[in-house]
């Protein structure tokens, strides 16, 4: 391999550190692909032939291939997109970050290719120049080849609209298993034809514009019934964005878009039935479900004798299956899964209905830990607890229905280590089998084996480099170690690696989790101002927990700071009574935990200035850096909030009313940061983006009449034409370090310019 790699690329290449990135196997493994500087290649294994790999842009290739855009998850290790234009137009590319905010990446001219640095688990937006999406990408930690081309389109779902009976079609059509009829909707009722002579008779008249029939529509196996939801429509709130600087134009522009706020009146689905026979509606009993956030998997069992459905009921407290008797419409609960605080139907939904053996797999925190259940799809009766343990299961991969067992994520499973690293899992549905696969000390992202024999575990921790192994797919045996990385280079110049950090929380033993990041320059006979870069929002973890050789907060700690990270009560991926926090009281945002975590550290580090305390964040950590100056003054000084969702009667329904409760009550105004702006002390910058249309730019903007009002000082950055997360721009990130340069180091900053 190495005589031919010095044959190809000019230079000769040692034997022992081939330049190879991004291998891939043939699944014949008669050849194998990799890359070496942005090229891709195929190499003949009986021969070791190699010849660029043109055909290798055909393909879309480890990358996984999104229906909707979404933010992107925790950063995982580094890796590349091959991006491949095959449209006959330029394609814009726009990196997904964590709060859900669109970075501009350039364009890729057609016809043209563009390899792309990331992460695993960053998200990427392919649009074309008139802005129409057209592809959705997530980066895993293989090389990614992703291919647009002139069949790309993609429907792009907002919050509000990510409901599973919605359709992109107003009508359909569809016939009966038995051939003899076909169901359709007509101006937004439903007509039965027979396909024998063409007879058409209307099953409902209640169908109107504002409360129509909605395909898809389901017919029982045997052809005697045929399913559907009807919607009753909403008039969504609306809200308005001014654009002061057009590029197109001299004069202002104004955009209206949909924004349902807490409380606000929102669709209600609700299944319908029709008997063919008697060619009348059955009469569904609406009980179970008479206050719907969602009713969506709509299905027939095989047996046609129960039609089923997911209900989430508005306020979140409520999750059912419900199964209908198509003779009389009764409904019951299968499943009933309720909560005092709330269900994370967001993070923590997993429902697979097995039909060949009527079981229905659910996960649930039922007993304080979020676990996989198996139930009986007939009677409703829980059959197994497949997991149990103070541990959490993250999420399901793979499902084998006929050996009966599913591989999973789980964090916290080895009590050893730390709860938020990944290690992957098999079990059997009845609980027995239980293996831990991926034991290593780290986190974990696996690949498994075109004939699942194998894994490819790659595991890694903030202070150590990726590991990479080949295990046993059975019992997880180790194999052999394909990589271990080195950071010895790195650190000889000076690099270090973000430190771990554990110390107990409010309650004097819960132990909270973050990192510190020092400077290179770092000397422990100084002192050094504290900076905390806040995200609190209850659908995630956010310290990370695998190697990279760098982070964005490195940049911050080289002006002289040390910055931290921490995950405090109210985050997810712990126990349920440690996310149950947040409950009615977003405006906590874990603090008690993360002053006791700071004043920990600053024992142990006893360089740390806690009488120099700054903090930032963006979006949710917009809401905190403000709650920090207004309700934790003697301990946060400084603050830079961004695009903060600063009441959250202000922000989009979904995300608040999961946590908040709905209907709306006065703790909504009691944690409100405009309610509480006149206790604020210390120094603050609020900055938001003229065009945020993740969180309404007025949120910022009322907290700035408050401050007004109570004639508190403080600075204002609006940056015209930005979107959410204005302060992850250049201009911000360098107004952000110049804040807490002047009022945490009391010097003025020196920026050299070219």
């Amino acid at each position: 391999m190495a005589e031919r790699l010095s044959q190809l690329l000019g230079h000769s290449v040692d034997s022992k550190n081939l330049p190879l990135r991004h291998v891939r196997f043939a699944s014949d493994l008669q050849s194998c692909q990799f890359s070496i500087g942005g090229r891709r290649y195929r190499c003949q294994l009986a021969d070791y032939t190699i010849a660029v790999d043109d055909a290798a842009d055909d393909d879309v290739t480890g990358v996984r291939s999104l229906g909707r855009v979404r933010r992107s998850r925790n950063a995982g290790p580094e890796t590349s997109i091959r991006f491949v234009n095959r449209r006959n137009q330029p394609v814009k590319l726009l990196w997904v970050n964590g709060n859900g905010n669109r970075v501009a990446y350039g364009e890729i001219p057609a016809g043209q290719t563009r390899e792309q640095h990331t992460y695993a688990g960053h998200v990427w937006l392919v649009m074309s120049e008139a802005e129409e999406p057209l592809a959705v990408f997530e980066a895993t930690e293989q090389f990614g080849n992703a291919v647009v081309d002139v069949e790309s389109r993609l429907k792009i779902e907002t919050a509000t609209e990510r409901r599973p009976w919605r359709s992109r079609r107003r009508e359909q059509a569809t016939q009966s298993p038995d051939g003899r009829w076909r169901a359709e909707l007509r101006d937004g009722n439903v007509w039965l034809t027979s396909l024998a002579d063409g007879q058409a008779t209307q099953l409902s008249d209640d169908g109107r514009p504002d409360d129509s029939y909605v395909p898809p529509l389901y017919w029982s196996p045997d052809s005697r019934y045929v399913a559907l939801m009807q919607v009753r429509r909403a008039t969504p709130r609306q809200i308005h964005l001014i654009e002061s600087s057009p590029s197109d134009q001299l004069q202002p522009r104004l955009h209206t878009l949909d924004y349902n706020k807490p409380g606000d009146p929102i669709d209600a689905p609700r299944p319908r039935l029709f008997d063919v026979e008697t060619k009348q509606a059955v009469s569904v009993d609406e009980r179970l479900f008479d206050t719907p956030w969602s009713c969506s998997d709509l299905r027939w069992w095989a047996d046609g004798q129960r039609l089923t459905f997911l209900y989430n009921q508005r306020g979140h407290q409520v999750l059912r299956v419900i199964s209908v008797d198509p003779p009389t419409g009764n409904a019951v609960p299968l499943i009933d899964e309720q909560s005092k605080t709330f269900i994370d139907y967001a993070g923590k939904l997993f429902v697979d209905y097995l039909e060949d053996s009527d079981e229905i797999l659910w996960m649930s925190e039922r007993d304080g830990w979020n676990h996989l259940y198996l139930f009986d799809a007939a009677t409703g009766q829980m059959k197994h607890q497949i997991t149990r343990g103070e541990w959490v299961v993250r999420r399901v991969e793979r499902v084998d229905v006929a050996r009966r067992c599913l591989w999973f994520y789980a964090g916290g499973v080895d009590p050893d280590q730390d709860p938020y690293y990944l290690h992957y899992c098999r079990v059997n549905f009845d609980g027995s089998g239980m293996c831990i696969l991926t034991p290593g000390h780290g986190s974990h992202e696996v690949e498994e084996s075109p004939d699942g024999r194998f894994l490819i575990d790659r595991y890694s921790r903030v202070d150590m480099p990726l590991v990479t192994e080949l295990r046993s797919a059975s019992d997880g045996a180790l194999i052999c170690v394909l990589e271990r990385g080195d950071s010895s280079r790195l650190e000889a110049t000076g690099w270090r690696a973000p430190t771990p950090f554990v110390a107990p929380g409010r309650d004097g033993s819960t132990p909270i989790f973050g990192v510190l990041f020092f400077p290179q320059s770092y000397d422990p006979a100084k002192k050094y101002p504290v900076i905390e870069q806040i995200y609190a929002g209850p659908q995630g973890s956010f310290v990370p927990k695998r190697f990279a050789p760098y982070y964005n907060e490195q940049a911050l700690a080289e002006l002289g700071f040390v910055v931290v990270q921490i995950d405090g009560m109210g985050t997810s991926q712990r126990s349920k009574a440690f996310h149950d926090v947040c409950w009615q009281n977003l405006g906590d945002s874990g603090f008690p935990d993360r002053i006791a975590w700071m004043q920990a550290a600053a024992k142990q580090h006893p360089e740390l200035d806690l009488s120099r305390v700054g903090i930032f964040g963006g979006s949710a950590g917009g809401q905190s850096t403000v709650r920090a100056l207004t309700a934790h003054p003697d301990f946060y000084h400084v603050g830079c909030a961004d695009c903060g969702c600063h009441d959250n009667r202000m922000d989009k329904v979904w995300w608040n009313e999961l946590w908040m409760g709905w209907p709306v009550g006065p703790h909504f105004a009691e944690q409100s940061n405009i309610t509480n702006a006149h206790k604020l002390e210390g120094k603050l910058l609020l900055i938001v983006g003229e065009l945020d249309r993740n969180v309404d730019p007025a949120s910022t903007m009322q907290v700035v009449d408050a401050l007004i009002k109570a004639d508190k000082d403080f600075d204002l950055l609006v940056m015209p034409g930005a979107g959410h997360g204005a302060a992850g721009s250049a201009y911000g990130t360098r107004r952000q370090m110049d804040f807490f340069v002047r009022h945490l180091l009391h010097r003025e900053p020196r920026w050299a310019t070219p």
